[in-house]
């Protein structure tokens, strides 16, 4: 059986769609797994052993502009994809996703997979799905494998990533240079482009104080780069300004790109981050993961998008994360990052 599972969404998406690339792989002998991905999350799955081959396309848009060049390798793309004449084509989404389910068909697989409202919109898409708001995204993905006849697992394995061994080294410099070591340190984030789940200044500054007092840990504080109104991806510069004018000695800053958050979250005693990308690899890295949630009548439930991991648990707010009382999440991470007072 050849099988093309397609993820073209963003880098935390495609980790939570490990669970189900590694059930497929241990449900059906013998199957050939092949995942279509972009040029932006495909690293996220390198050296997972349970993808055969990854087809990745570059994206036609980016920053606001148009690549031709991308455009046509992309229908290059497209005809070597139907050559492979696939059995299955799965567009792993637990919501309704139009464009990839177009470009699931485009593929002419033998049977094509999807969840949707409406199935009638789709001309050609043998094995739709309804949506379940119901169930975690881990769970939404897993149901998808039911029309290939595999069974839920009765316990979801986590989400899993190899650590980039860029990010490892960067990290071991980074730490060295400040006189931190791996697991001597929390990493306490921003990262959530709706300033109700992020955590104030000064929440940053009293938990940062007193896990150092406490238990000796080290914060490594860090933010997306970029100002607020960046149309393509929101920064939190502004945001982490005051925090980095208190120069308080625990907290040590981050400002920079991924793939050099991921090694220092790898290395970390625990993490610390609302809902984004990067609580979602906080979940997967050997530390875990306190995540953050607000407002959860209006904004993504952490029934449905919480942190999966051995060691993940999540504080839930009523309106904004600055309502969590200090010793709630002080106590959760002293659960998570296993100490006791000094």
């Amino acid at each position: 059986m050849k099988v093309l599972v397609i993820k073209r969404d963003k880098l935390g998406d495609l980790l939570l769609a490990t669970p189900m690339l590694a059930q497929l792989k241990r449900a059906i002998p013998g199957v050939e797994t092949h995942l279509l991905a972009n040029d932006y999350n495909a690293w996220v799955v390198e050296g997972n052993p349970d993808i055969d081959r990854a087809w990745i396309y570059r994206r036609v848009r980016s920053g606001g502009r148009v690549s031709l060049a991308a455009a046509v390798d992309g229908i290059r793309l497209g005809f070597a994809l139907r050559a492979q004449r696939f059995d299955w084509v799965i567009v792993a989404n637990g919501d309704e996703s139009p464009r990839a389910i177009r470009r699931g068909l485009s593929v002419k697989g033998k049977r094509t997979v999807a969840a949707c409202q409406d199935a009638a919109r789709y001309p050609g898409l043998t094995d739709p799905l309804p949506i379940d708001d119901s169930l975690h995204e881990v769970e939404r993905m897993l149901r998808l494998l039911g029309p290939l006849g595999v069974p839920m697992p009765a316990m979801a394995e986590a989400p899993r990533y190899v650590l980039p061994a860029r990010s490892a080294a960067f990290a071991a410099q980074w730490l060295e240079a400040r006189g931190l070591a791996p697991g001597g340190y929390v990493v306490l984030g921003l990262g959530a482009r709706r300033p109700k789940k992020q955590p104030t200044t000064q929440q940053v500054l009293s938990w940062s104080a007193r896990l150092k007092r406490e238990w000796g840990l080290d914060t490594v504080f860090m933010w997306t780069p970029g100002q607020s109104d960046d149309p393509l991806y929101p920064g939190d510069d502004a945001t982490a300004q005051p925090v980095l004018d208190a120069q308080a000695p625990q907290i040590h800053p981050h400002r920079g790109p991924l793939w050099e958050a991921l090694g220092l979250i790898w290395g970390a005693r625990t993490s610390l981050f609302p809902d984004s990308g990067l609580m979602h690899f906080a979940a997967a890295s050997p530390g875990g993961v306190l995540g953050f949630f607000a407002e959860t009548d209006v904004s993504p439930h952490p029934r449905q998008w919480g942190p999966r991991g051995p060691k993940a648990a999540y504080l839930e707010a009523g309106r904004s994360v600055q309502e969590l009382a200090d010793e709630a999440v002080v106590q959760a991470v002293a659960r998570l990052a296993n100490v006791t007072d000094r």
